[in-house]
């Protein structure tokens, strides 16, 4: 069984560029979640980027330069998190690809800006990411906290106007912008529904017996989870909430249910409703060349297929290298402003469009589980 030392040594010495001294090389800082409820999965989000950089590096590198990648563990943790941006900062990284906790995310943001490192959010949701007045040149990759409120309210307006609803909400930015935001689109539909209760919890939480009873209790029409601690948190809810035989249909928030969710949760997490960006083997992904390219190098390199959040990964060091080569720079307010309010083409996600602000736009498609496999419905 591998430890977390092995693992964490294995991602030090993947991190490594053979073809370049590090003199010559471009430092390229990732930090993300390495241990924890989200270790599993940052672990899978540091591998996606290191394979997207061999891509890269057998290409040319970016501006005739090899990328050197810089993997620092977060631990979840803000603090720690803005202890390795300064870190990073001093190893002379040109890009900090980061953000699996917006919590984290937003304590980084100030630090990196007033290092003038470019910093570019792969996963984190909040909407103050790219509204923060600390970093007016925020990027992102992963959907924003608005834009997947109006899924969730487009799918529940499809299957009611009126009732209960029940929320299990994260109680972090995520969570509960998440949540404000749900609750605020299903105003605008005009829908006549009922909160009848909020059960909130830490990120870090893994017991939900309390909150599924309370689930129960309110009798809702209608659950919706907002989790985004995949690698322990939302499993254990999952199977919790079928233990306590909770008879509401159960959505989850936008981007939380990963492979690995539906894997540790087993049949607990069939039936569930939930919507997402990227699915490596339905269209448009699966004859996009780019995308074929990097789910054969994860493969090849890391014996695994990506889920969203290495694409996601993937993509955001794909669009900084393509930004970089289109301003002919590693300068942060170049490479950002070849971004913000762009079209990149020949991305993972095709051609990314980025808005003003910074956001990546996606196409959304609806899911549910069965059989413990995700069936995209539309």
């Amino acid at each position: 069984m591998l430890t977390r030392r092995t693992v964490l040594a294995g991602i030090a010495a993947s991190s490594l560029v053979s073809s370049a001294s590090a003199a010559d090389t471009i430092k390229v800082g990732v930090i993300i979640p390495l241990s924890g409820g989200a270790g599993r999965q940052g672990q899978d989000v540091a591998n996606s980027v290191q394979a997207m950089a061999t891509l890269i590096n057998e290409g040319g590198g970016v501006l005739g330069r090899q990328l050197e990648i810089l993997v620092r563990d977060d631990e979840s943790t803000p603090a720690i998190g803005v202890a390795k941006a300064n870190e990073l900062a001093s190893a002379g990284a040109s890009v900090v690809l980061e953000g699996w906790n917006s919590p984290v995310t937003l304590a980084m943001q100030s630090v990196l800006a007033r290092a003038d490192v470019l910093d570019i959010t792969m996963i984190s949701k909040a909407d103050t990411i790219l509204t923060s007045a600390s970093n007016p040149l925020a990027i992102r990759l992963n959907s924003a906290n608005a834009q997947d409120a109006a899924i969730i309210a487009k799918y529940v307006s499809g299957r009611m106007k009126t009732g209960r609803v029940v929320f299990v909400t994260e109680n972090d930015a995520y969570g509960n912008g998440a949540q404000q935001g749900i609750e605020a689109e299903f105003k605008k539909a005009g829908l006549d529904l009922t909160i009848a209760s909020t059960q909130k919890f830490p990120f870090a939480q893994t017991d939900f017996r309390v909150e599924t009873t309370s689930v129960r209790d309110a009798k809702p029409d209608l659950v919706i989870s907002i989790n985004a601690n995949e690698g322990a948190g939302l499993p254990a809810f999952l199977q919790q909430y079928a233990q306590a035989q909770v008879s509401a249909p159960l959505v989850c928030a936008v981007g939380t249910v990963s492979p690995s969710v539906i894997e540790t949760a087993g049949k607990s997490a069939d039936g569930l409703y939930s919507a997402d960006i990227y699915f490596p083997n339905s269209e448009p992904f699966a004859s996009d060349p780019e995308n074929k390219r990097f789910v054969a190098q994860m493969q090849k390199q890391f014996k695994t297929t990506p889920d969203k959040y290495m694409a996601l990964a993937g993509a955001a060091l794909q669009v900084w290298a393509k930004a970089a080569e289109s301003a002919k720079s590693l300068e942060r307010k170049a490479v950002a402003g070849a971004i913000r309010g762009k079209e990149i083409p020949g991305t993972i996600f095709g051609t990314a469009r980025f808005d003003a602000s910074g956001q990546l736009a996606h196409r959304y498609f609806v899911f549910t589980v069965k059989d413990s496999k995700i069936v995209v419905e539309s």
